[in-house]
């Protein structure tokens, strides 16, 4: 299954890297820019899909504090995929992952919330632990614990509120992100599964 997205992203970026090579020059497979678009975006579309089919059905994501405890266990290239609590829609997930490219140049930020390395998991949750925030920086925290769709980093006090949490932190102490800007990447980021906002946390 991996290797069939492996395999579609490898033809998406040879693709791409065709077209911005050769179509100065002439057109690539006869194709004018609105048609290669319009192709591009089919590709890209058709890997989403894919994926969202497999983690939707493969996930082994759970709210247990055991599976929250279990991660520092994990080999660091595991994968926590799949949602927590309700099933996965395509229409989210996409909404989602399109959104979360405007971050993309932020490494710690996961690029799609229902499939992140442990090794990063690990670390988040570490800063989650460790990282103080000053008064000014907690009340950019505390604006995003307000306004988020959560109220938190997730719905519930699970291994994604750890990680969220932790993530929330490192981007208000190293990169200035205020309470909005913690907001939007939480709601981008949740990972209950769904098509509408969750308000359960406790």
């Amino acid at each position: 299954m991996n290797k069939k997205i492996l395999v579609l992203a490898l033809i998406i970026t040879a693709f791409v890297a065709g077209y911005f090579y050769f179509f100065s020059s002439k057109p690539l497979f006869n194709f004018s820019p609105k048609e290669f678009q319009q192709e591009t975006k089919g590709l890209v579309n058709e890997a989403l899909a894919v994926k969202f089919d497999y983690l939707s059905k493969n996930g082994n994501s759970s709210c247990s504090g055991a599976f929250r405890d279990s991660i520092a266990s994990m080999p660091d290239n595991a994968r926590l995929q799949g949602s927590c609590c309700s099933p996965m829609s395509m229409h989210r997930y996409s909404e989602q992952v399109e959104g979360l490219k405007k971050y993309q140049q932020i490494l710690e930020i996961p690029p799609d919330p229902y499939d992140i390395e442990a090794k990063l998991a690990k670390k988040l949750m570490a800063d989650y632990d460790n990282i103080q925030l000053t008064a000014e920086e907690q009340k950019a925290y505390d604006f995003a614990m307000q306004n988020s769709d959560e109220k938190g980093p997730c719905c519930c006090k699970c291994w994604r509120w750890n990680v969220y949490g932790g993530l929330g932190k490192y981007l208000i102490k190293n990169y200035k992100f205020t309470g909005q800007q913690v907001t939007q990447v939480w709601n981008l980021s949740d990972g209950c599964g769904g098509d509408n906002d969750h308000h359960h946390s406790s």
